[in-house]
C-alpha cells in the first residue's frame, strides 16, 4: 500500500513528464511525417502499457526520435498504413525476443559502452531542442530565431531552469519541474508575451484512438516490404529500452526485470499499431525526469499516460497555450543531469582503450543512432578485450635432461592468442621428448583445440615424442591428430568447457 506522500510525489511526477511529453510526440510524429495524434497516441498507449505491465517501474515510454527517424523513409514510400502493419510486426518480434528469455544479455554491455550511451544520449536530447529555434517564413522555408524572439525564448528558458535548480533549496513539496512550467507558462499568458507554444507544432485535440487494422495487402510482397523496417525498429526499441532499464537501476541501486519489459514493449507496440499509434520505446529523458522526482512506480507512468489522455480529450486548449520555451529548459536540464560529467575524471585513470569506447559511443550515438553506436561499441570492447587477453598467454621451460623437456603454458589460449602460442614452440630444435602441461592454461574455443592439434602435428613431422598433460575432458573429446599424445589424469586434469558446436 503506497502512502498519500509517495502518490502525491508519483501523480505530480506523472504530470510533469506528460507535459514534457507533449512536444516530444509532436515533434517525432512531424519527423516520421505522420499526424502530431498518431505520435500522442503511441505515447499514451505505450507509456499505459509498459507502465502497469513492464519490467522497470518508474521508466516512462513513448514515441521517440531514434525510431521515428527509420520510420520516415517507410511513410513517405508506401504510406502511413503501412507504418501501422510494421509497428504490429516490430511489437510480435519484440514478443519473440521476450520469450527466448534474451533480454539478459543487456547485462554483456560493457560500462563504458553505458557511458557513451547516456552521454550520447544528453547531447541529442541537448541537440534535439534547437530544432524549435527555427520558424518557417511565408515560402516554407525554415530559418533561425533573430532578434526579439529569440531573445524572449532565451530569457524564458533560463527562467525555467532557475527555477528548476533553486526551487529544491526551498522546498521539495511539489517537483520544481512542473512549478517551472506553470510559473513560466502564466507569466507569458498573463503578459501576453509574443512566443512560440505548443500549439505551434500542431493540435493535439482529438477522441479516443480507434481499432483499426492496417489497410494493406496481406501477402508476401507486404511482408518483405515491412520485415526490415519491423527488425530495425525492434532492434533499436529494445537496446534503448534495456540500457534505459540498466542506467535506472544504477541510480536507483535496484534490479529490473529485462525480459518482462521487451515483453510489455512487444505488447505495447503491436496494441499502438491497431489504435493508429507509431510505436514507441523507452525514453530517457522522460526516465530521467521521472527519476530524479523521486517516482519510482508504476504510478507515476500510468498517471503518465492517463495525463496524456486527458489532454487529448479535454485538455488540447490549455496544453496548446504552454510556451515551448518552458519545455525547452526542461529538456536542458534533463540533458546536463543525464550527462556523466565524472567520465572525464576517468582520463588517465582507466584504460586509454575504454575512454575509447565511451567517446566512439557517444559520437556514434549522435551522428547515426543509438542502435549503430551500442553494436559498435561492444563489439570494439569484445575486439580490446581478446587483443588484451591474447597478450596473456605465457609459456616457461626447464630442460630436464639431454632427451627431455618441459612446457608450461599459464592464460586463456584462444583464438585470439593462439598465433603467439604456436610461435613460442620450436619442435626441430627441441630434444626427444617433450612435455606441455596445461595445467595453468585453459582452451577456450575450437581455434585453442586446432591450435593444439597443429602443434602434435609439427612434433610428429619432426620425428620428437610429445605428451600433452592435464587437459579438461572437452578437449579430450575435440583434439583429433593428438590424441595418442595425451596423458590422462582424471584426479587432477581440470573439467572446464570448450565453446565449440560438436559440444553443443
Amino acid at each position: 500500500m503506497l502512502s498519500p506522500h509517495v502518490i502525491k510525489t508519483n501523480l505530480l511526477s506523472g504530470l510533469t513528464v506528460a507535459l514534457a511529453m507533449v512536444p516530444e510526440a509532436i515533434a517525432f510524429a512531424l519527423v516520421a511525417q505522420v499526424s502530431p495524434l498518431t505520435g500522442l497516441y503511441a505515447a499514451f498507449i505505450v507509456a499505459l502499457i509498459t507502465s502497469a505491465f513492464g519490467g522497470r517501474p518508474g521508466m516512462i515510454s513513448g514515441a521517440t526520435g531514434a525510431l521515428a527517424v527509420v520510420m520516415v523513409a517507410l511513410v513517405v514510400e508506401h504510406g502511413v498504413e503501412y507504418l501501422f502493419a510494421t509497428v504490429v510486426l516490430m511489437g510480435l518480434l519484440q514478443l519473440v525476443f521476450a520469450a527466448a528469455r534474451l533480454g539478459k544479455f543487456i547485462r554483456m554491455v560493457p560500462h563504458p559502452v553505458m557511458l557513451g550511451f547516456v552521454n550520447g544520449l544528453a547531447i541529442v536530447i541537448f541537440l534535439a531542442q534547437f530544432s524549435h529555434f527555427k520558424t518557417t517564413d511565408a515560402d516554407g522555408i525554415a530559418q533561425w530565431m533573430q532578434g526579439l524572439p529569440l531573445y524572449v525564448m532565451a530569457g524564458l528558458i533560463a527562467l525555467t531552469m532557475l527555477v528548476i535548480y533553486l526551487l529544491p533549496k526551498l522546498t521539495k513539496a511539489v517537483p520544481a519541474t512542473l512549478v517551472a512550467i506553470i510559473a513560466v507558462s502564466l507569466l507569458v499568458i498573463g503578459l501576453d508575451i509574443d512566443t512560440r507554444t505548443v500549439g505551434d507544432l500542431g493540435s493535439i485535440k482529438g477522441g479516443l484512438p480507434d481499432f483499426h487494422i492496417p489497410a494493406v495487402p496481406f501477402n508476401f510482397d507486404t511482408l518483405m516490404i515491412v520485415l526490415p523496417y519491423s527488425l530495425i525498429l525492434a532492434a533499436i526499441g529494445l537496446i534503448e529500452s534495456l540500457l534505459t532499464l540498466n542506467l535506472i537501476d544504477e541510480m536507483t541501486d535496484t534490479r529490473g526485470r529485462p525480459n518482462k519489459e521487451c515483453a510489455a514493449q512487444g505488447a505495447a507496440n503491436v496494441v499502438t499499431g491497431f489504435f493508429g499509434g507509431m510505436g514507441g520505446c523507452a525514453m530517457i529523458g522522460q526516465s530521467m525526469i521521472n527519476v530524479n522526482s523521486g517516482a519510482l512506480h508504476r504510478l507515476s507512468g500510468i498517471a503518465t499516460a492517463l495525463f496524456l489522455l486527458s489532454f487529448i480529450l479535454f485538455g488540447s486548449a490549455l496544453i496548446e497555450q504552454i510556451p515551448l520555451a518552458a519545455l525547452i529548459g526542461v529538456m536542458f536540464v534533463v540533458a546536463e543531469k543525464t550527462f556523466e560529467w565524472s567520465s572525464f575524471r576517468l582520463f588517465g585513470k582507466v584504460p586509454r582503450a575504454d575512454v575509447g569506447v565511451g567517446l566512439l559511443v557517444a559520437g556514434v550515438t549522435v551522428l547515426a543512432d543509438l542502435a549503430v553506436a551500442v553494436i559498435v561499441g561492444v563489439i570494439v570492447s569484445a575486439l580490446v578485450f581478446a587483443w588484451e587477453h591474447a597478450k596473456h598467454v605465457r609459456i616457461t621451460s626447464s630442460v630436464l635432461s639431454v632427451r627431455r623437456k618441459v612446457y608450461e603454458v599459464h592464460g586463456t589460449l584462444f583464438f585470439a592468442s593462439t598465433a603467439d602460442f604456436q610461435q613460442q614452440f620450436a619442435p626441430k630444435d627441441d630434444p626427444a621428448e617433450v612435455e606441455i602441461d596445461f595445467r595453468a592454461a585453459k582452451l577456450m574455443d575450437h581455434s585453442a583445440i586446432d591450435a593444439v592439434n597443429t602443434l602434435a602435428e609439427r612434433y610428429q613431422r619432426a620425428g620428437k615424442q610429445l605428451k600433452l598433460r592435464h587437459l579438461s575432458t572437452d578437449c579430450l573429446e575435440l583434439l583429433d591428430r593428438a590424441k595418442s599424445m595425451i596423458e590422462v589424469n582424471y584426479r587432477e586434469d581440470p573439467t572446464y568447457r570448450v565453446a565449440d558446436d560438436k559440444l553443443a
